[in-house]
């Protein structure tokens, strides 16, 4: 079967499930059904009905035309079948089936040009939807998802829409719209016998495809299911490249990754060998059929009831038939997998968003905000709590700081306030209302965070900085990194701002990451500040020379430090100190001194370890940027 062979191979690109069963695991969306997803697809088309209507006229105008071909060949032949004597070129016939091939072409090609933008427009629009709503889910989706299945998942999917579209619209309804006005012509122009062998081949042919790939389905969607998998594996491995040379595991990532490939290969073995069987069912088929058309064409022009033309029209119109009827076969296959890829697409919108804007939420308009934890518990699992009713007021232009080991909770803070997860108990409030009243964009505008761990885009330093504030002019960005510390180093470069950080900014080191990162949230220029671990990555004389700047910035805005390094925090208005998830001191610098309590314990511990140079906190990376 010619056809089967184009278009998908039924083998997706790489991945298998980790069991030896061909059964997918089980996935957000698998319980969609197939008019489900087709539903789900609908709304993207309406903006384009007139460009669908037009398209759907050009192939009926197509079908038409080739429906000609066959009766002017018929004219040609029974014009050339005459004496000699009376033989004249059909001239007239002849350019009619030229026009006739023309027009097939012509209108198939318009149709694809009109059609072209709306296939290409519906994939960007679900794929961009699917990606927004990523980006709306909760912090507790992201930090169990599989960043290579979802991006593979994404990917498939995109490129499922403009398939099905094609296959659906214009390649199923031809077919059809081909088969029906083909057995009105032959019952038309001949008897019912010829009409009955065509559409009892064409039943045949039908349900043997249908069920066969029903069957088959099951063995698509296990190599989905692989492929999937297998992503995921490859790009894990590749984003934790550092950690697997460390512990010299190359080929424990191997063996994981073979394993995978292992199942994809068993799923697309089954793949391939059910295709065969469906392959030589079609073509046995379709065989028949036209050896029964074929056979009652002949005995006509024997017994004198049909002409030589005839016979020609009647097998011209069984190739037209067998060809789309062939391709038929590997369209149902093709929309089958298409609808199975999408239903996996559509299932990452199922996924729930935690959190969401209140109906009514209103826009955070704040200079010198205050900001308030009323009672605050949360846990990330319901079975563990992390914070048990914490109660504390960063005031306007104040700054609050947060000590503690670590687990205590810490950065559990700063999740909250950003509204990455709602409160379990208590009140989080901003200017006495409550962060659940203010829309996440603009509560999230208003504030600015130096993260203990900075992750940077591959991109530019350049654009890792704007990040903060996108709109930012170029000598913006500068004055930013210049705050930081880190302009006369990235001048240093060869390649300056243009200079290249690397996947998640593995070209700079620790302390240079954390450097971009804070020049990033001076130049956002938010309300509230927050630096989780600001100099956590600085060795002793760059703390030194940044954390007067971050003194200075702070002026004027409401600021919450985190910190493991006390001597970073003695300036602060209040010094909360966190253990086990609650406020065990609270007061300033030298009132916790004096306490003699959990602050004054670890701050001669600390002075210990500066004094005898065995500080954990160093300054980072070895391999800083310059060298790379």
């Amino acid at each position: 079967m010619a056809a089967d062979t184009q278009g998908s191979t039924d083998t997706p690109a790489v991945n298998a499930p980790l069991d030896n069963s061909v059964e997918p695991v089980a996935r957000a969306g698998s319980a969609r059904s197939d008019l489900h997803v087709i539903g789900d697809m609908l709304p993207y088309l309406r903006p384009y009905i007139g460009r669908i209507s037009l398209a759907l006229s050009l192939i009926v105008a197509a079908k038409l035309a080739n429906l000609m071909v066959p009766f002017l060949l018929k004219g040609i032949v029974d014009q050339l079948n005459l004496e000699p004597s009376l033989l004249l070129l059909p001239v007239a016939f002849l350019l009619a089936y030229g026009a006739a091939r023309i027009g097939v072409t012509l209108f198939t090609e318009l149709r694809q040009v009109v059609f072209a933008r709306v296939m290409a427009r519906a994939s960007r629009e679900i794929t961009l939807r699917v990606f927004r709503h990523l980006h709306g889910l909760s912090l507790r989706f992201h930090l169990g998802r599989r960043t290579g299945g979802v991006a593979r998942d994404v990917e498939r999917g995109g490129s499922a829409v403009a398939d099905l579209l094609d296959w659906t619209l214009y390649t199923i309804f031809p077919t059809a719209l081909e088969v029906l006005l083909v057995t009105t012509v032959l019952v038309w122009a001949y008897d019912w016998g010829f009409a009955l062998i065509t559409l009892i081949t064409l039943a045949a042919y039908m349900v043997w495809t249908f069920s066969i790939t029903e069957w088959r389905t099951r063995f698509y969607r296990a190599a989905v299911e692989a492929d999937t998998r297998a992503n995921e594996r490859a790009v894990d491995s590749m984003l934790n490249y550092e950690t697997v040379k460390y512990f010299n595991n190359e080929a424990h990532e191997a063996m994981r990754y073979d394993e995978n490939l292992r199942h994809l290969e068993n799923a697309t073995v089954k793949s391939q060998t059910s295709l065969a069987v469906l392959n030589l069912g079609q073509t046995v088929l379709i065989s028949l059929g036209v050896t029964a058309m074929m056979w009652r064409a002949a005995a006509g022009v024997t017994a004198g009831n049909l002409t030589i033309g005839d016979l020609v029209l009647v097998n011209a119109y069984l190739l037209q038939l067998s060809a789309p009827l062939f391709l038929l076969g590997m369209v149902y296959r093709e929309v089958k997998q298409a609808l199975t890829n999408m239903e996996r697409l559509f299932g990452l919108l199922d996924e729930r968003q935690d959190v969401q804007d209140r109906p009514g939420a209103i826009a955070l308009h704040a200079t010198q905000p205050t900001v308030r934890f009323e009672n605050v518990s949360f846990g990330y699992d319901a079975r563990r709590s992390i914070l048990h009713g914490m109660s504390f007021e960063i005031p306007a232009g104040g700054t609050i700081a947060v000590v503690g080991h670590s687990g205590s909770g810490k950065s559990t803070l700063t999740r909250l306030m950003y509204r990455f997860y709602d409160v379990d108990a208590g009140h989080i409030r901003i200017d006495g209302r409550d962060i659940r009243d203010y829309t996440q964009q603009s509560l999230r505008s208003a504030i600015g965070i130096v993260p203990q761990d900075t992750v940077l885009f591959n991109d530019t330093i350049f654009y890792n900085i704007l990040y903060g504030r996108t709109d930012a002019s170029r000598r913006e960005v500068e004055e930013a990194a210049s705050a930081a510390h880190i302009h006369d180093f990235i001048m240093s470069l060869p390649d300056g701002y243009n200079a290249e950080v690397g996947e998640r900014g593995l070209k700079l080191s620790g302390g240079e990451k954390q450097r971009v990162a804070i020049a990033r949230a001076l130049l956002k220029n938010p309300a509230i500040l927050i630096f989780d671990e600001a100099t956590s990555a600085l060795d002793s004389q760059s703390e030194k020379s940044i954390q007067a700047e971050l003194d200075r910035i702070q002026v004027g805005r409401t600021t919450l430090i985190i910190a493991h390094r006390l001597s970073t925090v003695m300036n602060a208005d209040q010094i909360l100190v966190m253990d086990a998830g609650r406020i065990v001191e609270r007061g300033r610098h030298a009132e916790l001194l004096a306490a003699n309590g959990y602050y004054a314990k670890m701050w001669r511990l600390q002075q210990q370890e500066r004094a005898t140079g065995s500080s954990p906190q160093q300054s980072g990376s070895d391999h800083d940027f310059a060298t790379q």
